[in-house]
């Protein structure tokens, strides 16, 4: 078997050798994390308990939700431009870097004086606010993993963020055995970041460059500004929709729902590496069905839908049946409530894989405004959806806001346009289980054929 995979890899291009190679060491990452995060996580929630768990969680969402904008949106676009003018690196990376330097420290100070305005007399929030916006400021050093990137070489990466990952969950777990107090995980959760930007920066001078070479241009600076505004704008809206149900439950039922809440929802959102690895993995050959035709097109998009739809009645349906059994073995008996929000929030992982199709047909066709709409609209809706329910049903209420946001906005909303509705029909073809169950066997009858 492995001979016979051995064989048919040889066969491929360099190129394909070497993208099949990139993503699979950042698949790697991401499961790394997911696993050392969840571990750990669970752990530090055990020890701190749901009050101050909860606390620690609002202040990492709200600085993260600054943080979107300080990042500038610039990623992909970094990437793009260095591989299309590649003797110009250095300018383009020095300027990236400049630029979200001014933006973290104009964001660290922004946050600060928020959080004072919002919560006044609450020292410790105010403190975790102020340490955690801190730590995001060697995120400016992130400009080095473009580079990475643009040279399809993320195993470098990969390699020293996971040191820093490693080093960092090891700071938590001997803080929770010496009984260390709340304020002292915000700085190891601080120093995480400030050692991925050291492990970056080793990387890229191992390489043999040196970010001494890196300049500034005012030309360049405006070009990257200018491609990257819809994006930052993007993001932002993306990050209120994951964000806002934490930091609304903080403001109005209190911290200590906060941490039950956040306890759901990171196993909840636990597996979405997987429907995003397959919706990044089978993109390319999505784009190359809708140049051969447009029945060849959706043919391979409702495959996909049909996929991720079945996987993800598969985990809703057995996590929502051991729900309350997981949250006890985990996190034990104080964060039992956690379980009745874990049934409901892990259904939106189901609307989530369908967002990630969509997400790839909107740019596919070209529809990345229409795609922003949806999205917006969905933030709007989770906003108003928690303002209500949480008053009555607390964190319960946030997972249902959740998943009727999660409902418009990834399927509900491609039925407004003409243009969309094409993709609402095969969405809709997706969730309707008896023609999904039919359709899979017909996929399975094929493969063995």
């Amino acid at each position: 078997m492995l001979k016979k995979i051995e064989e048919t890899t040889s066969k491929l291009s360099p190129n394909l050798q070497k993208i099949i190679g990139n993503t699979s060491w950042l698949l790697a990452d991401r499961v790394l994390r997911m696993g050392m995060g969840l571990l750990v996580g669970v752990w530090v929630a055990r020890y701190l308990g749901p009050k101050n768990f909860g606390l620690f969680n609002y202040a990492i969402a709200f600085t993260s939700i600054f943080n979107t904008v300080a990042n500038l949106g610039l990623d992909s676009i970094v990437v793009r431009n260095i591989v299309r003018q590649p003797d110009n690196k250095d300018e383009i990376l020095g300027t990236a870097f400049f630029l979200k330097v001014f933006a973290q420290v104009s964001v660290i100070i922004l946050s600060v004086a928020t959080i004072i305005l919002i919560r006044p007399g609450e020292a410790l929030t105010q403190q975790l606010v102020g340490i955690i916006a801190v730590g995001m400021f060697f995120e400016s050093y992130y400009v080095i993993d473009f580079w990475f990137q643009s040279q399809v070489q993320s195993k470098y990466t990969v390699w020293f963020k996971n040191i820093a990952l490693v080093l960092a969950s090891s700071m938590r777990v001997v803080l929770i055995q010496i009984q260390a107090p709340l304020i002292l995980f915000a700085w190891a959760y601080s120093a995480e970041t400030a050692l991925s930007a050291l492990g970056l920066l080793v990387a890229y001078h191992i390489k043999g460059y040196l970010i001494q070479a890196w300049q500034f241009s005012w030309k360049s600076a405006k070009e990257l500004l200018k491609d990257s505004w819809p994006l930052i704008l993007s993001s932002f809206v993306i990050m209120i929709y994951m964000r806002t149900d934490q930091l609304m439950i903080g403001q109005i039922t209190g911290d200590a729902e906060v941490g039950v809440y956040s306890a759901a929802v990171k196993i909840s959102e636990l597996w979405y590496v997987i429907p995003m690895a397959i919706a990044n993995s089978v993109f390319p050959s999505i784009v190359k069905a809708r140049q051969v035709s447009q029945q060849s097109y959706y043919e391979q998009i409702q495959k996909v839908l049909d996929f991720l739809a079945i996987l993800s009645y598969a985990v809703s349906v057995i996590v929502s049946l051991l729900s309350h059994q997981i949250i006890n073995l985990m996190y034990g008996n104080e964060y039992a409530e956690a379980g009745t929000i874990l049934i409901i929030h892990i259904w939106t992982g189901l609307f989530v894989s369908l967002g990630l199709v969509s997400t790839l047909w909107t740019t596919a066709e070209n529809l990345m405004r229409f795609a922003f709409i949806a999205t917006a609209n969905g933030a709007i809706i989770n906003v108003i959806l928690n303002y209500f329910f949480i008053k009555t049903y607390g964190g319960v209420g946030a997972a249902i806001s959740s998943l009727i946001a999660q409902f418009v906005a990834s399927y509900l909303s491609y039925l407004l346009l003409p243009q969309t509705r094409k993709l609402f029909l095969r969405q809709t073809n997706a969730i309707f289980l008896p023609g999904l169950l039919s359709r899979l066997l017909q996929y399975i009858k094929d493969f063995v054929k």
